[in-house]
């Protein structure tokens, strides 16, 4: 009796293990097919109320108010993320508390995004009346079926054979909008049909369409992701030699007639382990510790009747400041070196690069 229970407790278990990964793997498939619909709609469609939807946001004289309540309010708050770190300034209004005074965050020349699954969310519905007395553009993303495409219900050949799309009765968020676009999805990836999965997952995707869409059009770039990033690894990574380099007064510079003695005074002082060799402010050599410990060997103690022009590098490697810290390391490891010195066009000495400097972005 006991080894009949224990097979059966066995295939119990193996039966719940196989369900629960089935379960997994259908969760994903689900999701990816309604991202996929959603796809075919954005290119199809929803075209035209996606690149209104853009357009707004793009002419948008304040900020997108993204707005949504529950699981569509912790999407919103993503939303809002996106938007002000790809150049777009937005903020996340929570519904209810706008209801007790955070309405006031929503001014003329703003723009509100509003998410609601169901598109009859009665929190956010309070507050369209305040939204169309102050003239902000009001753009929805529900779950209406406002451009169904037969794609969405199965297949690319029976939706281009079908070219209109059909339209079903819009919520009332979505009646209310100037733009309204259509995050519908088949079916949740919830067993139950009931948690918010699938749903989640487009109005996600949805919001990350929207910023890349009008980064792009804004121009944005690295460089700008960089300034909105200075604490992130992402945006010490895109740091600009100008902003690591040692200039003015911890710049250490001699000219050419400069005896050895105050050369290495200089180099100490600086502590860089190395000096740039100036004619006025134009980069015309270099002189390193191992430029000093090599000539050491070479000529002894007559070094020290040298001068820095005699015993400067004359073709030291430089890097432009507004190159980025990842150009300069690159640059270091290739040639085996440490330092690099930053020049403008005009070969201008303008700063220096050291590899110390590089640690504080994670590059090292």
């Amino acid at each position: 009796m006991e080894t009949l229970n224990s097979k059966l407790a066995f295939c119990y278990h193996q039966s719940v293990l196989k369900r629960t990964k089935h379960s997994g793997e259908n969760v994903v498939r689900i999701e990816a097919a309604a991202l996929e619909a959603l796809a075919d709609r954005i290119a199809g469609p929803m075209a035209p109320a996606f690149q209104r939807a853009v357009d707004l946001m793009h002419a948008c004289k304040g900020r997108v108010v993204v707005t949504g309540m529950g699981k569509s309010g912790l999407i919103a708050r993503k939303i809002a993320a996106t938007l002000s770190s790809t150049g777009t300034p937005a903020l996340y209004l929570h519904p209810v508390e706008a209801q007790h005074g955070d309405l006031g965050m929503v001014v003329r020349g703003d723009v509100v995004l509003a998410l609601s699954a169901s598109g009859e969310t009665e929190e956010i519905l309070v507050l369209l009346a305040t939204i169309k007395r102050l003239g902000v553009p009001l753009i929805s993303v529900t779950g209406d079926e406002i451009c169904m495409t037969q794609a969405a219900k199965g297949g690319r050949k029976a939706a281009q054979a079908k070219a209109k799309p059909e339209r079903t009765a819009r919520s009332t968020l979505a009646q209310a909008a100037d733009v309204a676009l259509d995050c519908s999805i088949d079916k949740e990836a919830c067993s139950l049909g009931l948690a918010p999965t699938a749903s989640t997952t487009t109005m996600l995707a949805l919001g990350d369409a929207l910023a890349v869409a009008l980064s792009e059009k804004r121009g944005f770039r690295e460089e700008d992701f960089a300034n909105l990033h200075p604490g992130g690894k992402l945006g010490k990574k895109l740091a600009r030699v100008q902003a690591l380099m040692h200039a003015g007064d911890a710049l250490p510079r001699v000219s050419p007639k400069t005896k050895m003695l105050d050369v290495i005074y200089e180099m100490s002082r600086k502590k860089l382990g190395v000096t740039a060799v100036v004619e006025g402010e134009k980069l015309v050599g270099i002189i390193s510790d191992g430029d000093l410990r090599r000539l050491l060997e070479k000529r002894g103690k007559d070094v020290m009747d040298l001068n820095a022009g005699e015993a400067m590098t004359r073709t030291p490697k430089t890097i432009g400041a507004q190159e980025f810290a990842a150009t300069a390391l690159a640059m270091m490891e290739d040639r085996k070196i440490t330092s690099l010195m930053v020049v403008d066009g005009k070969g201008k000495l303008e700063g220096i690069v050291h590899l110390h400097d590089l640690w504080g972005t994670e590059l090292v």
